[in-house]
């Protein structure tokens, strides 16, 4: 590794993976953070809503952030107060391959971590089934919101074999209202734990006589250590659905 340098993550996905990759590089990470558990750094507010008074008070080097988590204009004060920003892009799981090898060489990082190389190689051994299931993935409730097209979550189900029913939405994640989804001949709800924390109890009260697969949230959301464990944890929990 060069020089160390000050590190504020703005994502969760990025805490995590540089904060597993090279321990004491991070200053700062937001409140949303939550792995490693043992984390313990200054924390800077939401990823919509960072103190960005606090954030220049760290005197980063660098701060992390993604296109889709963070705000542009939270961005934007970042840069106007002298503040380098990196920002990266996540819809598929070869481009959060390339962002996470990317984000660690800015952070400083020579040599490429072992955990992304299983990850890499966990993904390549997927062999999905033959005839895909249908599937509607809801990701809040109050209101209904469903993965749409372009999402880095519903390129992990495609490729594990589920094909969603508004993979061609013409919004990211549509506002669906309940009875549409219910009668749009799902052969399965996928209901991950986050960023809405979808219950055991939720698949039954709103999706009667559909199959449900209650997910971990991280393992379909997060790009990061993570992507190892992935395509076992949510491939385990899928066909436990669908016996």
């Amino acid at each position: 590794m060069s020089a160390r340098i000050r590190v504020v993550s703005l994502v969760p996905s990025l805490t995590e993976a540089v904060a597993v990759t090279a321990p004491g590089l991070l200053v700062g990470a937001t409140d949303w953070c939550s792995h490693p558990a043992d984390l313990d750094l200054v924390r800077i507010g939401g990823t919509k809503n960072p103190d960005i008074a606090a954030i220049t008070a760290l005197r980063p080097d660098l701060v992390i952030a993604n296109e889709e988590e963070n705000r542009a204009p939270d961005l934007a004060a970042l840069r106007a107060a002298g503040t380098e920003v990196l920002v990266t892009e996540v819809r598929t799981l070869d481009q959060a391959f390339r962002e996470l090898d990317r984000t660690l060489r800015a952070c400083g990082v020579a040599d490429r971590p072992r955990w992304l190389d299983e990850a890499e190689e966990a993904w390549a051994a997927v062999d999905a089934p033959g005839e895909p299931p249908t599937a509607v993935v809801p990701i809040w409730r109050r209101p209904w919101m469903v993965l749409g097209r372009d999402t880095f979550a519903g390129d992990l189900l495609a490729r594990l074999g589920v094909r969603q029913l508004y993979a061609d939405h013409a919004d990211r994640y549509p506002r669906i209202p309940l009875d549409e989804l219910r009668a749009a001949g799902a052969d399965l709800v996928v209901l991950p734990d986050e960023p809405y924390r979808f219950t055991a109890d939720d698949g039954p009260e709103a999706f009667p006589g559909i199959a449900v697969a209650l997910v971990s949230g991280r393992h379909l959301t997060w790009y990061g250590p993570s992507l190892a464990q992935a395509p076992r944890v949510l491939g385990r929990e899928l066909r436990a659905a669908l016996r």
